[in-house]
């Protein structure tokens, strides 16, 4: 492609997954979303919780004076502390709910446009069950979110059976999912992660086009699974080039055609497709953030 990605989509980066000292709303927040906010070659960031409110303060002022765009990512409020939006317990369904309106509190203060989750564990006798409590959840997110602005409500999909062993999910359920949140609430949409396509046993045509409908954000990443003994084995998402990886140049490139001709990728309201990348071991992260960049370079320009 000879014309700029930039026209396309708006290129984000996952701040806390970079920086993944950050994941839990604490430590070095301030002094690595700068380096984001500086880098001319992001024109979006994906934050989380930031705990206290002195520093959610100032990276609203940074992030203002930014011209950034920025989703929030939810998952974190959730997978840092042990909490299933589509826990069968109903006390437990709700403490994950009440977690995640707050973060819709914290994502409007923040200025985001869209904000994510994914759905909990489950086990294969009471799935329906869980799908239920996974809806209902789902539509008062959106209704919760409606009530405050315009902010979309994304699901991403993840792995079923490997790393978060979430409901949602294969293909086939997110689609059943999405058409019954999506009658209702105009909100909604769906999240794809190139990283967690091979770890649902999808190509990539498999898991997109199905659902081409009802995406509204995408991830761009690794991930390695040929064995669990392997180093980075399930959804750690490694840099690009990592050893026993999945994706890389090849695959991004193949992402971005099929995003491109479905419609998605588009001139007239570019998407945020942002990075989901993570140092592993002693990695340094920002060589794990240059990498990215120059693995997505190198796909658009072959796309």
């Amino acid at each position: 492609m000879t014309e700029s990605l930039y026209k396309y989509m708006k290129v984000g980066l996952i701040h806390f997954m970079a920086y993944p000292s950050t994941i839990r709303g604490e430590g070095p927040i301030l002094e690595t979303i700068r380096k984001i906010a500086v880098d001319d070659y992001f024109s979006a960031i994906e934050i989380t919780w930031i705990k206290d409110r002195e520093v959610r303060e100032k990276v609203k002022k940074m992030l203002d004076s930014s011209h950034l765009r920025v989703a929030y990512g939810g998952q974190p409020r959730l997978l840092t502390t042990g909490m299933n939006i589509n826990d069968l317990n109903e006390e437990g369904r709700q403490a994950a709910l009440n977690n995640l309106k707050e973060g819709i509190d914290e994502a409007y203060e923040m200025g985001a446009t869209g904000f994510a989750f994914l759905s909990g564990k489950y086990v294969e006798e009471t799935k329906e069950e869980s799908y239920q409590a996974l809806v209902n959840s789902t539509k008062e997110l959106c209704t919760y979110a409606a009530s405050k602005g315009a902010m979309r409500v994304a699901l991403e999909v993840f792995d079923y059976d490997i790393a978060k062993k979430s409901l949602i999910g294969p293909a086939p359920l997110a689609l059943r999912f999405a058409k019954e949140i999506k009658a209702e609430h105009d909100n909604f949409g769906l999240m794809l992660d190139l990283s967690h396509i091979p770890m649902i046993y999808e190509t990539i045509e498999e898991a997109v086009l199905p659902v081409k409908d009802y995406m509204i954000h995408a991830h761009i990443g690794n991930c390695v699974i040929k064995s669990p003994e392997l180093p980075a084995y399930g959804d750690e998402h490694p840099r690009f080039g990592f050893p026993n990886g999945e994706n890389d140049v090849e695959q991004v490139t193949q992402f971005l055609r099929l995003l491109l001709k479905i419609g998605f990728l588009n001139e007239v309201n570019p998407p945020i497709v942002s990075f989901e990348v993570k140092p592993v071991g002693d990695e340094d992260p920002d060589i794990v953030v240059a990498n990215a960049k120059r693995t997505l370079n190198e796909a658009w320009a072959k796309v």
